[in-house]
């Protein structure tokens, strides 16, 4: 859903507003909301949170966050999840992990929801890739597709159960086949 402002708001503006539920994005001037997740969205996402975090946790390689608000190159956007290298986590003055982070993140995962915009989740991608992004994944769950975006915008798509998908060469540890993402689904 588009939100249209009677006046526009600038994204500071924006990012004095109460949190909506589910979570707002500011895109262009635009404030969207994100549709609620379902059944799939969730499962996948946690699934793929965890998967992340037991593969890079360990080296203190990256963290993997869930729905973290992530603001840079004018928008604020909210992937499914959010990768970032463990030095470029933003950090309070108490060492602690940061409440704010206005950096773009080191991979983009999205979920495909059902009736959400494809192209809108692919610009989100793509502004993350002009932003230093080094990778985004788009999971299509009806589908049982993952399109990858190289940090060039190349576009790969994986069907194959068996195949070994793309990861940012910082999370090589994480070996996952696009069938088991998908096997996640018959829990």
């Amino acid at each position: 859903m588009v939100q249209t402002p009677s006046k526009p708001l600038t994204l500071e503006e924006f990012l004095e507003l109460p949190e909506t539920t589910p979570a707002s994005e500011y895109l262009d001037g635009d404030i969207v909301q994100k549709p609620m997740p379902q059944g799939k969205h969730s499962l996948l996402q946690r699934e793929l949170s965890f998967a992340i975090t037991l593969a890079l946790k360990p080296e203190r390689t990256a963290q993997a966050f869930p729905e973290l608000r992530c603001t840079f190159g004018g928008r604020s956007i909210v992937p499914d999840i959010s990768v970032f290298l463990t030095p470029r986590i933003p950090r309070d003055p108490n060492g602690q992990v940061a409440n704010s982070f206005d950096i773009a993140p080191d991979w983009i995962i999205e979920i495909l929801s059902p009736h959400q915009s494809q192209t809108k989740v692919i610009r989100n991608i793509f502004h993350g890739l002009d932003h230093g992004t080094q990778m985004g994944w788009l999971l299509d769950p009806d589908e049982s597709f993952i399109f990858v975006y190289g940090a060039d915008k190349s576009v790969q798509g994986f069907e194959a159960a068996e195949v070994v998908l793309p990861v940012p060469a910082f999370a090589a540890a994480l070996q996952l086949k696009v069938g088991e993402v998908f096997a996640w689904l018959q829990a």
